[in-house]
């Protein structure tokens, strides 16, 4: 959508108002939809309990309002700025390609003409990532799934989700998406971190590789990293600017590290909230001048709708299930966001 910004210019005695800019904006958006399962038991993966016999009794009534929800969502993400849904969304915990199928043809996102790239991850439960484009503002020409190759203690593969890298074109200027769900933090954060921050160093090898290509490549990394903006993953492996001042041309740049220090987060667990839910991004999208694509703002996406009013956790993200009972919520995740923006001719 293009806006459109006033700059006013005060002197002693004179005020006057230079010619308005155009601006186009895109959004890019992250949401984890909390285990999107169809109804159907795969006898591949661990779904036994995302169906009708199952433990969490998962109906084709509740999967249809879990679409209605989770579409509703996405076609708000951002809107307050830009009026209209994300141009792009990262997602993760997806069982397969029909419900992605199933969520952009919801009536809420029908009109939007959303894309899929998706891939099967060898995940244990079965869950993977994707990425959903407008087709009229992003069109793929390179796609890739990296698989992240994980052992546990006794030497076992640890299987989980891939990591997304999605080359395209935004209004025909180059830039690539990278979407990620990292490892959990079963078994505790100081256990099972070795995992993220292996996740980390094949993020930082995808982006190395895309830099000793085009040093200018601009790339922006979205996901559910299970780590906080200041853990070491992201501050020793990735080493991720949290100020654009300290720069050079192959940094990378964390926005999301200023809300978390103020006390931001996308998920809550026992009163503590957590901004696992990030978008970082290299040093090309800092460009003041605004005369291609370029860093505006970052937000975390959270009307009171998705917000649980009552009870136990209240003030928490309203999920699907809560302490083993469907209460018919959203996700326990809340969306993130940035935005893009250039200036028009």
């Amino acid at each position: 959508m293009r806006i459109s910004f006033i700059i006013i210019l005060f002197f002693p005695l004179l005020t006057f108002a230079q010619k308005a800019d155009t601006y186009q904006i895109r959004t890019i958006a992250f949401y984890n939809l909390e285990n999107l399962f169809d109804t159907k038991n795969d006898s591949l993966i661990y779904d036994n309990d995302r169906t009708p016999e199952g433990k969490d009794n998962w109906t084709e009534e509740r999967y249809l309002k879990k679409i209605e929800h989770m579409s509703k969502v996405i076609s708000e993400i951002g809107s307050a700025d830009n009026k209209t849904a994300p141009d792009v969304v990262g997602v993760c915990e997806v069982e397969n390609l029909n419900v992605l199928e199933d969520l952009i043809h919801h009536e809420n996102l029908s009109k939007y003409n959303y894309g899929i790239i998706h891939f099967d991850s060898p995940d244990e439960r079965g869950i993977d990532v994707a990425l959903l484009y407008k087709k009229n503002a992003f069109v793929p020409v390179n796609f890739n799934s990296h698989r992240l190759l994980l052992f546990n203690l006794e030497g076992k593969r640890d299987y989980t989700r891939d990591q997304l890298i999605v080359e395209g074109l935004l209004d025909n200027e180059k830039i690539y998406f990278m979407v990620n769900h990292w490892p959990s933090r079963s078994g505790g954060e100081a256990r099972s971190r070795p995992f993220r921050l292996e996740a980390a160093k094949l993020n930082k090898r995808i982006i190395d590789s895309v830099q000793r290509q085009n040093a200018k490549a601009k790339i922006i990394s979205m996901g559910d990293f299970n780590d906080d903006p200041i853990d070491p993953s992201f501050k020793k492996i990735l080493q991720v600017e949290k100020n654009y001042n300290n720069l050079d041309s192959l940094s990378l740049y964390g926005p999301m590290e200023k809300l978390y220090k103020k006390g931001r987060g996308s998920l809550a667990y026992r009163d503590k909230w957590n901004l696992f839910d990030q978008l970082y991004m290299t040093s090309t999208l800092i460009n003041k001048e605004r005369e291609s694509y370029s860093y505006w703002k970052v937000g975390i996406f959270s009307p009171s709708y998705l917000m649980d009013p009552k009870g136990k956790y209240k003030g928490y993200p309203l999920r699907t299930y809560a302490g083993g009972s469907y209460v018919g919520g959203y996700s326990d995740h809340l969306p993130v966001y940035l935005h893009l923006i250039k200036k028009q001719n």
